[in-house]
């Protein structure tokens, strides 16, 4: 698989989704050997089921898991830190991963809990847990997800799971872009998994769900936080921590058409979870069996509007779904469903 590629699947079940995509990035070509410790780095941030949109789906992680070991590949750890004020074992349990390790027979590795090292990175010294740099084939399987500080979260920041507490807190001190950077320059990523079935495109801990129904694969972490910046709107300037990781050679944030496949199309309905955040945004909304791909990015849209000060200045609801297929109208229409609306963004999803 080539490094400048980004392959997406669309859909709401994780299991048939990842395995399609596995298959497209051969990672059998480029696991060192059967005996290689493969290491898989969810995000775990905090002890929430995957559905308030903080963590990663277990049904990938199990399906990725299973797809290992059908392979022969038997050497594998799940790894991760939790957040400052949560614990990484009440993670595992709440969110389904001790039920993982327990079928499979994969260790959990508690990074709260392991030994410390230092590297210097352009005369920074930065502490990481000392388990990360013991293996072979690491698979990051971060969130699609906004974040209050940095607007998003997803490859190169769910690596700050692999450092200690300590560490964590002074990163934040160094202002998170800098540190971040630097971070992906010590943590090699071999293969990202990105969970965009749902996510919280506002905060980092969850609570706000939205579903998106896709998962994203990738070799580059650089370009895969370019591609997601995008999807949520935002300029790769807007997030500095993407061009200072290109700028310290972890990748490129060089992203074109070409670069991304997509394996399908979304035609699955949305079923959103109705918290009042959202339910603040769907008045603007007129929606006629809208998949949940489409409804997504328009959600966000409108929170950006919102968060900016504009929303008030939309005095028409703006259509989405496929039931305005074929239809002619006067009014405001997102996705190709309402190409005959006056006022239309085009795309599937836009």
């Amino acid at each position: 698989m080539y490094k400048d590629l980004i392959f997406v699947k669309y859909g709401n079940n994780p299991t048939e989704m990842i395995g399609e995509l596995l298959d497209r990035a051969e990672i059998e070509k480029e696991i060192p050997s059967k005996n290689a410790l493969i290491g898989i780095k969810p995000n775990l941030v905090l002890a929430k089921p995957s559905e308030s949109g903080a963590t990663t789906c277990p049904k990938l992680v199990e399906t990725l898991v299973a797809y290992l070991k059908t392979r022969g590949y038997h050497n594998i750890v799940i790894l991760e830190g939790s957040w400052v004020g949560d614990r990484t074992s009440r993670a595992f349990k709440v969110c389904g991963y001790e039920e993982i390790s327990q079928k499979y027979k994969v260790p959990l590795i508690d990074l709260q809990e392991d030994e410390v090292e230092s590297l210097v990175v352009e005369d920074t010294k930065i502490y990481i847990c000392k388990k990360i740099n013991s293996v072979d084939y690491m698979i990051n399987m971060p969130v699609l997800k906004g974040h209050c500080q940095t607007r998003i979260t997803c490859a190169l920041k769910n690596m700050k799971g692999c450092i200690p507490d300590k560490e964590k807190r002074r990163f934040h001190t160094m202002g998170l872009h800098k540190p971040i950077a630097y971070l992906s320059r010590i943590i090699k990523q071999d293969l990202i998994i990105v969970d965009g079935i749902i996510g919280d495109l506002n905060f980092e801990e969850g609570g706000n769900p939205v579903q998106m129904n896709r998962v994203i694969l990738g070799k580059d972490p650089v370009l895969i936080d370019s591609y997601v910046a995008q999807l949520l709107g935002y300029d790769i300037e807007d997030i500095p921590y993407i061009q200072m990781a290109e700028a310290l050679g972890v990748g490129s944030s060089s992203l074109e058409d070409k670069n991304i496949i997509e394996l399908n199309k979304d035609d699955s309905v949305t079923t959103l979870q109705k918290t009042r955040h959202i339910k603040d945004l769907e008045q603007y909304i007129q929606e006629d069996s809208a998949c949940s791909s489409c409804y997504a990015s328009l959600i966000h849209a409108l929170d950006r509007l919102k968060d900016r000060g504009d929303l008030h200045r939309l005095r028409e609801k703006v259509h989405i779904g496929q039931g305005y297929k074929g239809k002619k109208s006067g009014g405001m229409g997102v996705g190709i469903c309402t190409k005959g609306f006056n006022k239309n963004l085009g795309g599937c999803p836009p």
